[in-house]
C-alpha cells in the first residue's frame, strides 16, 4: 500500500452517515425484495408469469439488442443491482460485503460506489460487444441479456486485492489467510456458476475485474477515476439540499500561505501629525506612564518613518 493509499485510510463504521457499502446493499436487497414482490402479485393473480418477464423484469435489465438499449438507457444502471434468484443476491451481497469492507478500510469511503459502477459498465460494454463482434457467441443479440452484480463485484474484489495483496482475513487462523486467496476462490466461484453456453457473461466479468485493477493503477499515478462521479453525485445531492455546505472549496476561499497562529496582514491607521502632538501634550501633561499601547505603538512607528 502506497503512501497516498495510507494517508487517505480511515475506517467507516457500518452506522456512518453515507457509508458506501450499506448504500450499495440497501440499493441492491430493496429492489429485489420490490421485483420480487411484484412476482407474487402476479402468481396470487394468476396472472400468466411470462408477462412479468415482459412487463417488468425485462425492464431493469440490461439488452444486448442495441437498438433496444437506445430506448431503455437507464438498465445500464440498473441491471448491476438486479437479481432473480435468492442465492444470486445473497452469493453477490456477501462477496461485495467482505471485499467492499476491506477497501472502504483501505481506502475511504468514496472509492467503493466508482468502481462498482465502473466494472459494471466495463462489463455491460464488453457484453454487448461481443454478441455483435465475435461470432463464436452462441445466442443472438435479440434475446441475449444481463443482469446481477457479478461484474461490479468482481472489479470490487480485484481492486481491493490490487491494493493489499498481502492483507490478511481471519487472523486467528494461523496468523491469517492472504486476501489473494481469498480472491482466487472468489473467482473460480464466481466463473464456475456461468453456464458454459455464455461465453459472453464470462467476458463481461473479466472485464470488471480488469476496471477494478485498472483503477488502482491510475489512482496510484495520480489519475483519480472516481472524480467525476462522486462530483455527479454531490451535484445531485446539491439540488435537494440547497443549503448543505458543499464539501469542495473553492479557489478564493483556500489560503495558499501560512495563516495559522496570526491574521494574513494587519492594517495600520495613518498617523498624521496632529495625533502625534496630541499623544506628546499627554507626555507633557500626564507623564509617558500613562500612555495606551495604541498611543506608545504610534509614537515607535512614528519615530521609525523619522528613520527612514
Amino acid at each position: 500500500m502506497n503512501v497516498q493509499e495510507e494517508k487517505s485510510r480511515s475506517r467507516i463504521l457500518l452506522g456512518s452517515d453515507g457509508n458506501a457499502l450499506v448504500n450499495l446493499v440497501i440499493v441492491n436487497a430493496v429492489l429485489f425484495v420490490l421485483l420480487k414482490f411484484i412476482y407474487v402479485i402476479y402468481q396470487l393473480s394468476d396472472l400468466n408469469l411470462n408477462a412479468y418477464y415482459t412487463n417488468i423484469f425485462n425492464w431493469f435489465i440490461l439488452p444486448a439488442n442495441i437498438d433496444k438499449l437506445a430506448f431503455r438507457p437507464w438498465t445500464l444502471v440498473s441491471f448491476m443491482f438486479t437479481h432473480e434468484s435468492v442465492m444470486h443476491v445473497i452469493a453477490n451481497l456477501l462477496w461485495l460485503w467482505m471485499f467492499g469492507y476491506i477497501l472502504q478500510d483501505l481506502t475511504g469511503n468514496r472509492k467503493l460506489v466508482p468502481i462498482y459502477l465502473l466494472g459494471g459498465w466495463a462489463g455491460a460494454i464488453v457484453f454487448v460487444a461481443v454478441r455483435y463482434l465475435v461470432p463464436g457467441v452462441p445466442s443472438n443479440p435479440e434475446t441475449a441479456t444481463l443482469f446481477g452484480a457479478n461484474a461490479s463485484v468482481m472489479a470490487v474484489a480485484i481492486a481491493t486485492t490490487t491494493v493489499a495483496p498481502d492483507y490478511r482475513i481471519f487472523p486467528m487462523i494461523n496468523g491469517g489467510i492472504p486476501l489473494w486467496i481469498l480472491t482466487a476462490i472468489f473467482v473460480i466461484v464466481d466463473f464456475a456458476s456461468i453456464s458454459v453456453s455464455n461465453s459472453s457473461h464470462y467476458l463481461a466479468h473479466l472485464a470488471g475485474g480488469a476496471m477494478g485493477f485498472m483503477f488502482i493503477y491510475q489512482m496510484r499515478r495520480s489519475r483519480d477515476w472516481s472524480l467525476w462521479i462522486n462530483n455527479f453525485f454531490e451535484w445531485v445531492d446539491n439540488l435537494f439540499n440547497p443549503g448543505k455546505p458543499s464539501l469542495r472549496k473553492k479557489n478564493k476561499d483556500s489560503f495558499f500561505y501560512k495563516v495559522s497562529g496570526q491574521a494574513p496582514f494587519k492594517k495600520y491607521p495613518h498617523v498624521t501629525q496632529q495625533r502625534i502632538d496630541q499623544i506628546l501634550d499627554k507626555i507633557n501633561q500626564e507623564g509617558y506612564h500613562l500612555l495606551t499601547d495604541e498611543e506608545k505603538d504610534i509614537l515607535r512607528r512614528a519615530a521609525n518613518e523619522d528613520d527612514l
